[in-house]
């Protein structure tokens, strides 16, 4: 079957072929009417864009890149929406690759959008402390979603350590006397978090114990972590327990559970991620809501400050403050100057 040409659309449409050029890359200078048309007759005859042969003649792509770790947790999914809509908004499309926890694939997706001359590409690194960047990446603006590091240049990020903070608030509004930490702190944004609710402690007197055990993305150690703890002597177990993730503490209010103990009656569980996609266990969860849709919008906005000017070797840095939820895992009041927000809508990030 013979590839259809734009000089066929045209042919079809009634219009010259910079007519369709028009419609295609400048639909402001068309009439309404023409557009209608020549959108029938790509209709009609299939026709596809060329999108190399776009961006040639029109000397810009309009199109961004965004490289995510992984598609199975609801801040990468809140990440892409946001940026999607602000791309969008601003006349850009954006392209979404997974890289599937590999850091290997990551790169390679990022290369291949760098290579493919992107308006611009976004990037959130694997989770770890030793995530390099691809060595070239000059001649595209490049900004590096949820991660805190000063040699990676242009960043927008969570304020991970205000998270640990916010929700060690929680804990003392609460009135809780022992508040334990749960979660193998492996990579920065955990380790973040652990410094937050250990500033607090220092500063309220508040007694902070660190269990630095349980990966971040398995239910089965908050499980048994739970079962552990519950082992203890009454006058020796927290009141009020703070896992680095949410999936720790859905697992932990199973352990617990599992061991005939109540939550928030005998003891109040909070995670600190802000992840819809582990919020599906016997007890609603207090957590601590990551903004990824925000963090999605403004990285997308720093492209296009770096695009209007001159942003090699920029060190842009943006942090975006959490939020609280509190649900039934607490049973507390927010704490001073921070109200409870409305739940997440899972449908919304599947």
């Amino acid at each position: 079957m013979p590839k259809v040409k734009i000089s066929d659309v045209a042919r079809l449409a009634g219009v010259s072929v910079g007519t369709v050029s028009n419609v295609l890359n400048h639909p402001g200078k068309v009439k309404a009417e023409t557009i209608n048309l020549v959108n029938e007759a790509i209709a009609r005859l299939g026709y596809v864009p060329n999108q190399g042969a776009r961006q040639l003649a029109g000397g810009q792509s309009m199109t961004f890149g965004l490289v995510l770790p992984r598609l199975d947790h609801a801040f990468s999914l809140q990440i892409a929406n946001g940026a999607h809509d602000e791309a969008r908004a601003h006349g850009y499309d954006i392209l979404i690759a997974s890289a599937g926890n590999d850091d290997i694939l990551a790169n390679h997706y990022m290369n291949y959008f760098l290579g493919a001359q992107m308006a611009g590409v976004l990037v959130q690194p694997m989770a770890g402390d030793s995530w390099e960047p691809p060595a070239v990446h000059a001649s595209v603006p490049t900004v590096y979603l949820d991660v805190h590091a000063e040699r990676l240049g242009a960043c927008v990020g969570a304020d991970n350590e205000a998270q640990g903070r916010l929700m060690a608030e929680h804990a003392a509004s609460c009135g809780a006397r022992q508040v334990a930490v749960i979660g193998n702190a492996a990579f920065g944004q955990l380790a973040l978090r652990v410094r937050g609710i250990r500033a607090f402690g220092e500063q309220s007197g508040m007694r902070v114990e660190v269990i630095d055990r349980g990966e971040w993305n398995s239910v089965s150690d908050g499980y048994d972590l739970g079962r552990e703890l519950a082992k203890r002597p009454e006058d020796e177990r927290p009141d009020f327990v703070i896992a680095l993730t949410d999936v720790l503490a859905t697992g932990y209010i199973e352990g617990l559970a599992s061991a005939g103990l109540d939550v928030p009656g005998d003891v109040k569980v909070a995670g600190c991620d802000g992840n819809p996609l582990a919020w599906g266990g016997s007890v609603p969860l207090t957590t601590v809501v990551s903004p990824g849709e925000e963090i999605g919008r403004r990285g997308v906005r720093m492209l296009l400050r770096l695009l209007g000017g001159n942003w090699e070797g920029a060190s842009l840095r943006e942090f975006v403050p959490p939020q609280l939820q509190v649900r039934a895992s607490t049973a507390g009041r927010p704490a001073q100057g921070h109200g409870e927000i409305p739940s997440l809508n899972l449908g919304d990030y599947l």
